[in-house]
Protein backbone atom coordinates (compact mmCIF):
# COMPACT_ATOMS: atom_id res chain seq x y z
CA UNK A 1 0.00 0.00 0.00
CA UNK A 2 1.39 3.42 -0.97
CA UNK A 3 0.34 6.78 0.46
CA UNK A 4 0.59 10.11 -1.32
CA UNK A 5 2.78 12.56 0.55
CA UNK A 6 4.92 15.63 0.04
CA UNK A 7 7.97 14.66 2.09
CA UNK A 8 11.42 14.79 0.47
CA UNK A 9 12.07 11.23 1.65
CA UNK A 10 10.20 7.93 1.75
CA UNK A 11 8.51 7.51 5.19
CA UNK A 12 8.63 3.71 4.75
CA UNK A 13 12.42 3.95 4.39
CA UNK A 14 12.24 1.03 1.96
CA UNK A 15 11.09 -1.46 4.62
CA UNK A 16 8.14 -3.79 4.16
CA UNK A 17 6.56 -5.64 7.08
CA UNK A 18 8.90 -8.63 6.82
CA UNK A 19 11.94 -6.35 6.83
CA UNK A 20 10.60 -4.40 9.81
CA UNK A 21 10.07 -7.61 11.77
CA UNK A 22 13.69 -8.52 11.03
CA UNK A 23 15.19 -5.33 12.54
CA UNK A 24 17.65 -6.43 15.22
CA UNK A 25 17.64 -4.27 18.38
CA UNK A 26 20.97 -2.98 19.72
CA UNK A 27 22.84 -4.70 22.52
CA UNK A 28 22.77 -2.97 25.94
CA UNK A 29 25.83 -1.44 27.61
CA UNK A 30 27.21 -3.69 30.35
CA UNK A 31 25.84 -1.47 33.13
CA UNK A 32 22.49 -0.70 31.48
CA UNK A 33 20.34 -2.59 34.00
CA UNK A 34 22.35 -1.27 36.94
CA UNK A 35 21.90 2.31 35.73
CA UNK A 36 18.15 2.03 35.38
CA UNK A 37 17.61 -0.01 38.53
CA UNK A 38 19.44 2.61 40.58
CA UNK A 39 17.44 5.39 38.97
CA UNK A 40 14.19 3.60 39.73
CA UNK A 41 15.20 3.05 43.35
CA UNK A 42 15.79 6.79 43.76
CA UNK A 43 12.45 7.65 42.15
CA UNK A 44 10.60 5.26 44.48
CA UNK A 45 11.84 7.35 47.41
CA UNK A 46 10.11 10.45 46.01
CA UNK A 47 6.95 11.42 47.86
CA UNK A 48 4.59 12.93 45.28
CA UNK A 49 2.39 15.04 47.61
CA UNK A 50 -0.29 14.63 44.95
CA UNK A 51 -3.26 16.97 44.79
CA UNK A 52 -6.57 16.57 42.97
CA UNK A 53 -8.95 19.45 42.30
CA UNK A 54 -12.22 19.50 40.36
CA UNK A 55 -11.49 20.35 36.75
CA UNK A 56 -14.65 22.44 36.41
CA UNK A 57 -16.19 20.44 33.61
CA UNK A 58 -18.09 17.16 33.45
CA UNK A 59 -18.00 13.90 31.55
CA UNK A 60 -20.69 11.23 31.38
CA UNK A 61 -18.36 8.34 32.31
CA UNK A 62 -15.79 9.98 34.56
CA UNK A 63 -15.24 12.50 37.30
CA UNK A 64 -12.60 14.90 35.97
CA UNK A 65 -9.83 16.26 38.19
CA UNK A 66 -6.81 18.48 37.72
CA UNK A 67 -3.68 16.67 38.89
CA UNK A 68 -0.52 18.01 40.49
CA UNK A 69 2.36 16.11 42.09
CA UNK A 70 6.03 16.53 42.86
CA UNK A 71 8.48 14.43 40.86
CA UNK A 72 12.23 14.09 41.21
CA UNK A 73 14.45 17.15 41.21
CA UNK A 74 11.66 19.25 42.70
CA UNK A 75 9.70 19.22 39.44
CA UNK A 76 5.98 19.90 39.88
CA UNK A 77 4.03 17.83 37.38
CA UNK A 78 0.55 18.78 36.19
CA UNK A 79 -2.09 16.82 34.34
CA UNK A 80 -5.56 15.33 34.64
CA UNK A 81 -7.22 12.38 36.32
CA UNK A 82 -10.39 10.59 35.22
CA UNK A 83 -12.12 8.55 37.94
CA UNK A 84 -15.03 6.23 37.04
CA UNK A 85 -18.51 7.45 37.93
CA UNK A 86 -20.45 4.18 37.76
CA UNK A 87 -18.03 1.50 38.99
CA UNK A 88 -15.57 1.18 41.86
CA UNK A 89 -11.91 1.62 40.94
CA UNK A 90 -10.48 -1.84 40.22
CA UNK A 91 -7.35 -0.79 38.32
CA UNK A 92 -5.46 2.20 37.01
CA UNK A 93 -3.51 3.42 34.02
CA UNK A 94 -0.77 6.01 33.60
CA UNK A 95 -1.03 7.46 30.10
CA UNK A 96 1.81 9.21 28.30
CA UNK A 97 1.46 11.79 25.53
CA UNK A 98 3.28 12.63 22.32
CA UNK A 99 5.96 15.29 21.95
CA UNK A 100 3.28 17.79 21.02
CA UNK A 101 2.08 17.72 24.62
CA UNK A 102 -1.44 17.29 25.87
CA UNK A 103 -4.44 19.67 25.97
CA UNK A 104 -6.69 17.38 27.98
CA UNK A 105 -7.41 13.77 28.92
CA UNK A 106 -8.47 11.13 26.40
CA UNK A 107 -12.15 10.39 26.92
CA UNK A 108 -12.49 7.44 24.54
CA UNK A 109 -10.41 4.80 26.34
CA UNK A 110 -12.49 1.65 26.99
CA UNK A 111 -11.77 1.23 30.72
CA UNK A 112 -14.89 2.00 32.76
CA UNK A 113 -13.51 0.48 35.99
CA UNK A 114 -10.14 2.26 35.89
CA UNK A 115 -8.75 5.51 37.20
CA UNK A 116 -6.81 7.18 34.38
CA UNK A 117 -3.79 9.38 35.11
CA UNK A 118 -2.67 11.80 32.38
CA UNK A 119 0.54 13.45 33.63
CA UNK A 120 2.38 15.91 31.41
CA UNK A 121 6.09 15.19 31.17
CA UNK A 122 8.39 17.75 32.77
CA UNK A 123 8.70 20.90 30.72
CA UNK A 124 5.65 20.17 28.57
CA UNK A 125 2.05 21.46 28.65
CA UNK A 126 0.82 21.57 32.28
CA UNK A 127 4.35 20.79 33.48
CA UNK A 128 6.04 23.79 31.88
CA UNK A 129 8.85 25.22 33.98
CA UNK A 130 11.42 27.98 33.71
CA UNK A 131 14.70 26.88 32.21
CA UNK A 132 13.42 23.76 30.48
CA UNK A 133 12.37 24.30 26.84
CA UNK A 134 9.04 22.90 25.69
CA UNK A 135 9.67 22.75 21.93
CA UNK A 136 10.49 19.12 21.01
CA UNK A 137 13.65 19.98 19.05
CA UNK A 138 15.04 21.76 22.13
CA UNK A 139 13.55 19.56 24.85
CA UNK A 140 15.07 16.39 23.33
CA UNK A 141 18.58 17.88 23.64
CA UNK A 142 18.34 19.09 27.24
CA UNK A 143 21.21 17.52 29.23
CA UNK A 144 21.98 15.07 26.44
CA UNK A 145 25.69 14.85 27.29
CA UNK A 146 25.07 13.67 30.87
CA UNK A 147 23.16 10.43 31.36
CA UNK A 148 22.20 11.44 34.91
CA UNK A 149 20.81 14.84 33.87
CA UNK A 150 19.32 14.01 30.47
CA UNK A 151 15.72 15.21 30.37
CA UNK A 152 14.37 11.88 29.12
CA UNK A 153 15.51 10.30 32.37
CA UNK A 154 13.51 12.87 34.30
CA UNK A 155 10.49 12.09 32.12
CA UNK A 156 10.82 8.40 33.01
CA UNK A 157 10.98 9.43 36.68
CA UNK A 158 7.72 11.33 36.16
CA UNK A 159 6.03 8.07 35.08
CA UNK A 160 7.29 6.15 38.10
CA UNK A 161 6.23 8.88 40.52
CA UNK A 162 2.84 9.02 38.77
CA UNK A 163 2.36 5.33 39.64
CA UNK A 164 3.20 6.14 43.27
CA UNK A 165 0.67 8.98 43.26
CA UNK A 166 -2.01 6.83 41.62
CA UNK A 167 -1.65 4.03 44.17
CA UNK A 168 -1.64 6.45 47.10
CA UNK A 169 -4.71 8.35 45.92
CA UNK A 170 -6.63 5.28 44.72
CA UNK A 171 -5.66 2.26 46.85
CA UNK A 172 -8.17 0.12 44.95
CA UNK A 173 -5.85 0.23 41.95
CA UNK A 174 -2.75 -0.86 43.86
CA UNK A 175 -1.07 -3.79 42.13
CA UNK A 176 -3.34 -3.37 39.09
CA UNK A 177 -1.64 -0.60 37.13
CA UNK A 178 -1.03 -0.49 33.39
CA UNK A 179 0.78 1.98 31.16
CA UNK A 180 -0.22 3.40 27.78
CA UNK A 181 1.88 5.82 25.74
CA UNK A 182 2.01 7.22 22.24
CA UNK A 183 5.08 8.36 20.26
CA UNK A 184 7.24 10.22 22.82
CA UNK A 185 5.14 8.64 25.57
CA UNK A 186 5.54 5.21 24.00
CA UNK A 187 9.31 5.46 24.06
CA UNK A 188 9.36 6.84 27.60
CA UNK A 189 7.09 3.99 28.67
CA UNK A 190 9.35 1.39 27.08
CA UNK A 191 12.17 2.78 29.23
CA UNK A 192 10.05 2.96 32.40
CA UNK A 193 8.10 -0.30 32.43
CA UNK A 194 10.91 -2.90 32.71
CA UNK A 195 12.10 -1.64 36.10
CA UNK A 196 8.78 -0.93 37.83
CA UNK A 197 7.28 -4.12 39.28
CA UNK A 198 4.04 -2.23 39.99
CA UNK A 199 3.23 -1.97 36.26
CA UNK A 200 1.55 -5.20 35.17
CA UNK A 201 1.06 -4.57 31.43
CA UNK A 202 1.61 -1.88 28.81
CA UNK A 203 0.77 -0.52 25.38
CA UNK A 204 3.13 1.50 23.18
CA UNK A 205 1.70 3.30 20.14
CA UNK A 206 4.28 4.25 17.46
CA UNK A 207 7.01 4.37 20.16
CA UNK A 208 9.91 6.76 19.73
CA UNK A 209 13.58 6.44 20.79
CA UNK A 210 13.94 2.90 19.45
CA UNK A 211 17.33 1.85 18.03
CA UNK A 212 19.00 5.23 18.46
CA UNK A 213 21.86 4.56 16.04
CA UNK A 214 19.42 3.64 13.26
CA UNK A 215 17.05 6.46 14.26
CA UNK A 216 19.81 9.00 13.79
CA UNK A 217 20.68 7.69 10.33
CA UNK A 218 17.20 8.12 8.80
CA UNK A 219 15.63 11.40 7.63
CA UNK A 220 12.74 12.63 9.78
CA UNK A 221 10.67 15.69 10.59
CA UNK A 222 10.46 14.64 14.26
CA UNK A 223 12.65 15.32 17.29
CA UNK A 224 15.26 12.98 15.89
CA UNK A 225 16.18 15.68 13.36
CA UNK A 226 17.45 17.93 16.17
CA UNK A 227 19.55 15.09 17.58
CA UNK A 228 20.93 14.40 14.10
CA UNK A 229 22.03 18.03 13.80
CA UNK A 230 23.58 17.85 17.26
CA UNK A 231 25.49 14.71 16.29
CA UNK A 232 26.83 16.44 13.18
CA UNK A 233 28.02 19.35 15.29
CA UNK A 234 29.81 17.23 17.89
CA UNK A 235 30.97 14.57 15.43
CA UNK A 236 29.59 11.51 17.23
CA UNK A 237 26.46 10.00 18.72
CA UNK A 238 26.35 10.99 22.40
CA UNK A 239 27.16 8.02 24.64
CA UNK A 240 24.12 8.99 26.72
CA UNK A 241 21.80 7.71 23.99
CA UNK A 242 22.99 4.13 24.47
CA UNK A 243 21.19 4.30 27.84
CA UNK A 244 18.10 6.04 26.44
CA UNK A 245 17.22 3.56 23.73
CA UNK A 246 13.67 2.24 23.98
CA UNK A 247 14.55 -0.91 22.04
CA UNK A 248 17.43 -1.71 24.39
CA UNK A 249 15.20 -1.16 27.42
CA UNK A 250 12.47 -3.34 25.90
CA UNK A 251 14.81 -6.35 26.13
CA UNK A 252 14.39 -6.23 29.93
CA UNK A 253 10.57 -6.24 29.92
CA UNK A 254 8.88 -9.05 31.84
CA UNK A 255 5.17 -8.13 31.48
CA UNK A 256 2.75 -8.44 28.54
CA UNK A 257 3.03 -5.56 26.07
CA UNK A 258 0.83 -4.51 23.16
CA UNK A 259 2.50 -2.46 20.42
CA UNK A 260 0.90 -0.48 17.60
CA UNK A 261 3.61 0.13 15.00
CA UNK A 262 3.32 1.87 11.64
CA UNK A 263 4.51 0.94 8.17
CA UNK A 264 4.81 4.61 7.17
CA UNK A 265 5.81 7.42 9.53
CA UNK A 266 7.72 10.63 8.76
CA UNK A 267 8.16 11.55 12.45
CA UNK A 268 9.13 8.26 14.13
CA UNK A 269 10.80 6.01 11.58
CA UNK A 270 9.11 2.58 11.45
CA UNK A 271 12.36 0.59 11.85
CA UNK A 272 12.81 2.18 15.28
CA UNK A 273 9.22 1.39 16.25
CA UNK A 274 9.57 -2.24 15.22
CA UNK A 275 12.94 -2.50 16.98
CA UNK A 276 11.04 -1.87 20.22
CA UNK A 277 8.50 -4.58 19.40
CA UNK A 278 11.14 -7.04 18.21
CA UNK A 279 13.14 -6.58 21.42
CA UNK A 280 10.28 -7.57 23.71
CA UNK A 281 11.19 -11.04 25.02
CA UNK A 282 7.96 -12.29 26.54
CA UNK A 283 4.25 -12.13 25.79
CA UNK A 284 3.62 -9.44 23.21
CA UNK A 285 1.05 -8.48 20.61
CA UNK A 286 1.38 -6.35 17.47
CA UNK A 287 -1.17 -4.13 15.75
CA UNK A 288 0.11 -2.90 12.38
CA UNK A 289 -0.93 0.63 11.42
CA UNK A 290 -0.88 1.84 7.84
CA UNK A 291 0.76 5.06 9.03
CA UNK A 292 1.73 7.07 12.07
CA UNK A 293 1.84 10.86 12.52
CA UNK A 294 -0.01 11.18 9.21
CA UNK A 295 -3.63 11.31 8.11
CA UNK A 296 -4.58 8.38 5.88
CA UNK A 297 -7.77 6.80 4.53
CA UNK A 298 -8.13 4.04 7.13
CA UNK A 299 -7.03 6.11 10.14
CA UNK A 300 -10.46 6.32 11.86
CA UNK A 301 -11.21 2.67 11.13
CA UNK A 302 -7.85 1.51 12.48
CA UNK A 303 -8.19 3.68 15.58
CA UNK A 304 -11.54 2.05 16.31
CA UNK A 305 -10.05 -1.41 15.78
CA UNK A 306 -7.09 -0.56 17.99
CA UNK A 307 -9.29 0.59 20.89
CA UNK A 308 -11.28 -2.63 20.64
CA UNK A 309 -8.08 -4.66 20.69
CA UNK A 310 -6.79 -2.75 23.72
CA UNK A 311 -10.02 -3.43 25.59
CA UNK A 312 -9.51 -7.13 24.90
CA UNK A 313 -5.77 -7.10 25.65
CA UNK A 314 -6.12 -5.41 29.03
CA UNK A 315 -9.41 -7.00 29.95
CA UNK A 316 -9.46 -10.62 28.87
CA UNK A 317 -6.83 -11.97 31.27
CA UNK A 318 -7.22 -11.20 34.99
CA UNK A 319 -3.50 -11.75 35.55
CA UNK A 320 -2.71 -8.69 33.45
CA UNK A 321 -4.21 -6.41 36.07
CA UNK A 322 -3.35 -8.48 39.12
CA UNK A 323 -0.42 -8.07 41.48
CA UNK A 324 2.80 -9.70 40.32
CA UNK A 325 3.97 -12.55 42.56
Amino acid sequence: MSLDHGFPFDPTYGYDLDALLAVIPPEPPADFAAFWSARYARAREQRPAAELRPAGWADERFEVHDLSYESTGGMRIGGWVLAPRRLPVRRGFVIGHGYGGREGPDLDLPFDDAVLFFPCARGISRSRCAGLPEAPNEHVLWGIDDRERYVLGGCVDDVWVAVTALEELFPGARGRVGYLGISFGGGIGAMAVPWDERIASAHYNVPSFGHQALRLSLPTIGSGEAVQRYRQQCGHIPETLRYYDAAVAARFTTVPVHVAAALFDPVVAPPGQFAVYNALPDEKRLFVLDAGHFDYPRRVEQQRMLLAELEQFFGCDESRISPLV
